[in-house]
């Protein structure tokens, strides 16, 4: 094989790395070095499941907070009425 043999070969090895680099497989290698792994059920990447399950966490946590302050609310008003209004002994 001569220069231009090999200079052949060169440009050829160099348009299929090109392709491969630039096609479908290209672009999953990208998704996938970027963290964009996509769950086929939902079509979300892997970041957007996690903002969303972060979300829905937080709004647990406000709700269970909520929750929890009525529950004091409800403790000391029990408490309050305890201790203003005295048993009389019967």
């Amino acid at each position: 094989m001569g220069e231009v043999g090999f200079f052949a070969m060169f440009l050829m090895v160099g348009a299929v790395g090109v392709s491969v680099l630039l096609g479908p497989i290209g672009s999953a290698v990208a998704r996938r070095l970027a963290g964009g792994k996509q769950d086929p059920k939902t079509g979300l990447s892997t970041g957007e499941m996690a903002a969303e399950r972060v979300a829905q966490l937080e709004q647990r946590v406000h709700e269970l907070e909520e929750r929890l302050d009525f529950a004091e609310r409800m403790l000391a008003q029990s408490r309050e009425s305890a201790v203003i209004e005295p048993r009389t002994p019967s």
